[in-house]
């Protein structure tokens, strides 16, 4: 008898733990658009660095002054000097990083949930831990 009686506060106290249900995962974070935005912002930005003036600075280095034709030089122009298929080929290996840009945003929003569910139970945790900790502005006697 006593042993039932024992036994039933701690199952009211577990009821509620038990009771929980897990939150629905999150929608994706992020959009498998967004890996063609990314794709695509990747693109313009490789054709703005590849039209920066880089003849002046090539001539600094060489220690002698730039030239009329090296003011106006290009990174485009430079690596088109040793590769004519240069700028085709970035364009091509960018194109063909779309996929692997859209793995990685999934494999991010398949981690999402996991990641949640560790912060939540360091967040129970650290509740746990401080609740018992003295209160430093009590009066001490």
């Amino acid at each position: 008898m006593r042993a039932t009686i024992s036994i039933l506060p701690l199952l009211a106290v577990a009821a509620p733990a038990s009771a929980q249900v897990a939150p629905p995962p999150p929608a994706m974070v992020i959009s498998p658009a967004a890996a063609d935005k990314v794709a695509n912002a990747l693109d313009a930005v490789t054709d703005a660095l590849l039209d920066v003036k880089v003849g002046k600075l090539e001539a600094a280095i060489d220690g002698r002054p730039a030239t009329a034709a090296e003011r106006q030089m290009t990174v485009r122009d430079m690596a088109s000097a040793k590769d004519p298929n240069f700028e085709r080929n970035l364009h091509r290996t960018i194109a063909q990083a779309r996929p692997i840009v859209r793995q990685g945003i999934q494999s991010v929003d398949e981690a999402v949930p996991q990641v949640m569910q560790g912060i939540q139970q360091a967040s129970r945790a650290i509740e746990r831990a401080t609740a018992n900790m003295p209160d430093p502005t009590y009066p001490r006697r």
